[in-house]
């Protein structure tokens, strides 16, 4: 039986991310009166065990997938690196191996995409990436359920980002590229997106009515025009210093209410969080009513309950 990885969104395909869509909203909604912590009626993972490694901090990551599994009747280990063997110079190979033998699926966030490759060549459990410097497809996954929650559909839709051309925007442009809509990036020099994510987004969308949809914007005021989301990130991620000068090259991508004024009046703000305000985005903006952020934290829960059940081959 093949092993269903979710390392990117094109391991899936466009067609099981619809349906992982689908079912992280009637599984949202048919909870909606439980205690979060009470088990879905239907217990679909009843007996499996996810392992959670964590080589990178996290709250979102960590928790939504915790209590998905918990919800969905499942349970969980979480090994941060400093306390395995992982971090004392054992392969990701043979953690992978072993772990295979004793949990049901891995879920890795790390730093290096080649580590969470590695783990699902040698792993014999599915593998979920949980974020990576290459992307995070769980992230994106709960992005788009929040804009079918706001606007009824993906397709057609315009998404304007700004600022830093990091993980979060490959795994959007992917996304893009996929589900049929338009992605367009307003980024300073030296730090655009991959080229190489970019061509094989506008490889998969050749010859099709899409084939304009993956756009470098010309400005920030290019890209917001009629966006219907606007959608942003840290300039600085986990690791990195706090460098003046980056900072410098990203003040005029910050997100204000000018950014939000030329978009489409009803245009969704997103981040997958944490923020640093003041930088990236300004309070009047993240705190105001376009604001869906606490919608898109709750989200990674519903999403990644139905990226699970992908996984184990229940959807």
């Amino acid at each position: 039986m093949t092993i269903r990885h979710f390392l990117d969104l094109s391991d899936a395909g466009a067609a099981a991310i619809a349906a992982m869509l689908a079912d992280a909203a009637a599984r949202k909604t048919a909870r909606a009166a439980l205690p979060k912590g009470a088990v879905d009626p239907d217990r679909p993972l009843a007996g499996r065990t996810l392992a959670m490694i964590f080589e990178k901090n996290s709250t979102r990551t960590r928790v939504s997938f915790d209590m998905a599994m918990r919800q969905l009747g499942g349970t969980t280990l979480i090994l941060d690196a400093g306390t395995t063997q992982l971090g004392r110079g054992e392969t990701v190979a043979d953690t992978a191996r072993v772990l295979s033998r004793m949990v049901d699926a891995i879920m890795i966030r790390t730093d290096d995409h080649a580590k969470i490759v590695e783990m699902a060549r040698h792993a014999t459990v599915p593998v979920i990436n949980g974020l990576t410097d290459a992307s995070h497809p769980c992230q994106i996954m709960a992005d788009m359920q929040t804009v079918i929650e706001r606007r009824g559909s993906l397709a057609g839709s315009k998404w304007a980002w700004f600022g830093d051309g990091n993980n979060v925007l490959h795994s959007i442009i992917e996304a893009g590229s996929l589900m049929g809509f338009d992605v367009w990036w307003a980024c300073p020099d030296g730090y655009k997106p991959s080229e190489e994510v970019v061509a094989t987004a506008r490889q998969r969308v050749l010859g099709t009515p899409n084939a304009d949809s993956i756009t470098e914007a010309l400005g920030w005021e290019a890209a917001a025009e009629e966006a219907d989301v606007i959608v942003t990130d840290t300039w600085i991620s986990m690791g990195q210093k706090h460098a003046e000068e980056k900072l410098a090259a990203m003040m005029p991508y910050q997100v204000t209410e000018a950014v939000m004024a030329a978009a489409k009046p009803n245009a969704t703000f997103l981040h997958c969080l944490p923020a640093h305000r003041g930088e990236e985005v300004v309070d009047a903006v993240i705190d105001g009513p376009q604001s869906a952020i606490w919608d898109e934290a709750e989200n990674r829960l519903h999403a990644q309950k139905s990226v699970l059940l992908w996984c184990f081959g229940k959807l």
